[in-house]
């Protein structure tokens, strides 16, 4: 079985992200989406939140699981017993910083490879990020989210 991890902060999930999730469950028999506990990061969202938006946005997908983890992803796609690593590519700067990742990873675990999806055009600018900004500041970002994402985000930021 060919199972892989696509790990990610995912506060909150975006399209974006979403559309790798889907294309990586079609190249995988079996996807966990990786929720990281970042201590160094002052998310958004819980954990658990993010953990049950990503479960939610992907109860249509069977093959696709969502758990959180803390410390290294290749210690936890050992726990899993993944075979690969999914990580999403918006614009150079993303693979600069993702090869770096990746080399470091296969130094550690050489049984673990990472596989680059490149991210569908129409979502090249989208992150976490410009998500929360806009929603910050009152601008709509129903175009970057799915609708109980967006109810979510709302809902925090009151």
């Amino acid at each position: 079985m060919k199972k892989a991890i696509y790990p990610g902060s995912f506060d909150p999930v975006t399209l974006g992200h979403i559309d790798v999730i889907e294309r990586a469950s079609k190249l995988f028999d079996h996807l966990i989406i990786g929720v990281l506990c970042n201590s160094a990061k002052t998310p958004l969202f819980s954990v658990e939140e993010r953990v049950k938006m990503l479960r939610e946005v992907t109860k249509h997908l069977p093959n696709v699981e969502v758990k959180s983890f803390g410390g290294l992803t290749v210690d936890f796609a050992r726990e899993c017993g993944a075979n690969g690593l999914v990580r999403g590519l918006r614009a150079v700067t993303d693979f600069e910083y993702e090869l770096q990742i990746a080399q470091l990873n296969r130094v550690i675990a050489p049984e673990i490879d990472t596989v680059f999806l490149t991210t569908n055009l129409k979502y090249a600018y989208l992150s976490s990020s410009s998500v929360k900004e806009v929603a910050a500041y009152g601008g709509d970002i129903s175009s970057f989210v799915t609708p109980c994402v967006e109810e979510e985000v709302h809902k925090k930021l009151k």
